[in-house]
Parts: C-alpha cells; structure tokens; sequence
C-alpha cells in the first residue's frame, strides 16, 4: 500500500471545504495540516473534516510550521490571489510541492520568477485549474481530437453572476487582486486555450483582442466582455461578470457541428455534440467527489513521479493565461496597487 500523501492546506475558506472534502474520499490521501490567521475559524474547518480513525488536523497561524513538518508532503494553497506569491516561493524555497488556487498569481511579472524557481529547484509547482481534468472534459477533448465536429470556428462562454459590492470583499478590493477576471473571467480564457489546443494539437498566437468592460467604483473590472482573434479565423468570444445573470455555458462551434458544455461550464458533468442530420448525442461524466479529486489526484502523481510541473496543467500554460490576462486589464486601465513592487 502506498503511503497516503499528506496535505497541508492553507486558507481555510470557502473553495478550501471542497478541497478537503475530496481529499477525504481518497484513498490515498489525507489532510494533515491547516494554516490559518483566524483561529476560531480554522479549528471550526479542521473539526468539520477531522475523521475517526485518522490522526487529529494540526492547526498552525503560520506556514512556516509546515515548512518544518517533514510529514508534510504537499501543501495547497486557497488565499486571496494577492497572497500567493509570498506563499508559494516560502514552499518552493522549503522543498515543499505546491498546488495553488487559480490564478497562481495576479499577472506575468509575479508568476516568472516563480515558474523558474520551481524549474531551478525540481519542486512542484501546479495552478490549480481543476476544470481541465474533469472527466467531462475528458469527453470534449476526444471529441475534439476525432474532429468530431471539424474544424472549430468559434469558442463562445459566458460566467456571471450579480455581487453585493463590498469595497473590502476579495470580489472588488485592488489590494486583494479584485475583479472578474481574475476570479471567474480566467475559465473563459483557460478553457478556450484548451479547446484549441484539444483540437488543434496548440494554441495558435493571439491575433487580436477586442475588449469592453465596466469598472467597480474601487477600480477592479467589474464585468468584461471580449472576441479574441486567432489565424484561421477563429474567434473566442466570453463575458465574464460580478453584476449580471448569465447561462454560464460553452459551445464550441464547428464546421460540421458543435459541442455543448451545460450550465456551469467550469463545474461540467454534462455535454451534448450535435451534429445536423443527427440524434443529439448527450453524455453525463458524473464526478466521484465533488470534482476536484481529479486535479488532487494529478499532483499527487506528479509529485510521487519527481516531476516539477504537470504535463496537463503545465507551467507555459499558466504564464501564457496570466499573459492575456494582463493584456486585456491593460485595456481596461485596470492596475494593483502592489503591482509596482512585483507583488511579492
């Protein structure tokens, strides 16, 4: 039997509980650290996800007790995006595998030196954009590598929902790395660079984008809208949004048909491929867990395999993602206020 790999987890907020749930429902793997600055609300997380049987969650306020825990065999990182960096290099620098929350980081100049100190020491490091290892997905890219629906013309996306502006919320404050791009807008990227990718076998170079957006009275995109142009003719076309209600859906469009990702297209268990002439053909991924188990599991196998990086979420792909990302905020006069001093 393979020793279960051992999990620290740092910010116990939202995102984290799903992470611990999927981590508790593999086989092996177990939670065995969590870090945390509020400590009533980090021993309210480990009592929800303690288990009998196993040994007790360990609650530490810094991460520097998990630099020091030799048991720790990989650590998870779920804080607001503007506290990744200094987080990620401390356990890159420590010897510590790393799985961070989508973006890595807020822009390029922070996600470089980052990418090769991961590449420097051999230390793993994986953008945890979970999307891309769902078992639906898995679907749509044998659909797209058949040519199933030939050659994809367009990309369209949509991911919205209405927020309460909150000045101080990670949703809308500058010094959290606010905005929907960030936060939602970058599975309309991240996803539209892999259909190409599934059926093209790359992402061809980014032509030209076409950016509308709304600021928030702090500053951070509100909502943003963009066609982005790539040779061939081939377009993606995504809003993304904190202050409108959408289908949240993906079509892929092709000359002989399109494929259809249900509502939540981030989340998908359900996709259709349509084709004129024919049945409709729908096909339900259901997820084990509640969807994150595929991407643990990848790191998990990454790491016990010595790898630095993850061939399906490699490193290019979260620099090439943070690159657009930046282009498109430049458009929208959208600016950090850590930027200025590289973030870190």
């Amino acid at each position: 039997m393979t020793t279960p790999f051992a999990w620290a987890l740092v910010g116990p907020g939202n995102i984290a509980n799903r992470f611990a749930e999927a981590v508790r429902h593999l086989p092996d793997a177990q939670l065995v650290r969590v870090v945390g600055r509020d400590r009533e609300r980090v021993q309210a997380f480990v009592q929800r996800w303690s288990q009998d049987g196993c040994a007790p969650i360990r609650v530490s306020e810094s991460l520097q007790a998990v630099l020091d825990d030799p048991q720790v065999d990989g650590v998870y990182i779920a804080t607001p995006h503007a506290f990744h960096a200094q987080a990620i290099a401390r356990c890159l620098a420590a010897g510590k595998p790393v799985l961070c929350e989508k973006p890595l980081v807020p822009s390029l100049a922070i996600a470089q030196p980052l990418v090769d100190q991961s590449r420097a020491s051999g230390v793993f490091l994986m953008e945890a954009l979970w999307s891309r290892f769902l078992p639906a997905y898995d679907q749509v890219g044998q659909w797209l590598v058949e040519g199933a629906i030939g050659r994809v013309r367009a990309i369209q996306s949509t991911f919205c929902f209405p927020a309460t502006f909150d000045p101080q919320s990670r949703l809308f404050a500058p010094e959290l790395a606010g905005g929907a791009l960030l936060d939602i807008g970058i599975y309309n990227i991240s996803l539209s660079r892999w259909v190409l990718q599934m059926a093209l076998g790359k992402c061809p170079p980014l032509l030209h984008a076409e950016v509308q957006g709304v600021l928030a009275p702090t500053g951070v995109d509100q909502r943003v809208s963009a066609t982005l142009a790539f040779a061939d003719g081939v377009v993606s076309q995504w809003v993304c949004a904190l202050d409108a209600v959408a289908d949240n859906g993906l079509q892929i469009l092709g000359e002989r048909g399109c494929i259809q990702v249900a509502t939540n297209f981030w989340e998908a268990q359900d996709v259709v491929l349509k084709r004129p002439a024919e049945v409709d053909l729908h096909v339900f991924r259901p997820f084990a867990t509640n969807g994150f188990e595929y991407e643990i599991m990848e790191a998990m196998r990454c790491i016990r395999e010595g790898r630095c990086e993850s061939p399906r979420m490699p490193h290019f792909e979260t620099l090439a993602t943070l690159a657009w990302m930046d282009a498109i905020r430049a458009k929208l006069g959208v600016r950090y206020p850590f930027e200025a001093d590289g973030g870190r």
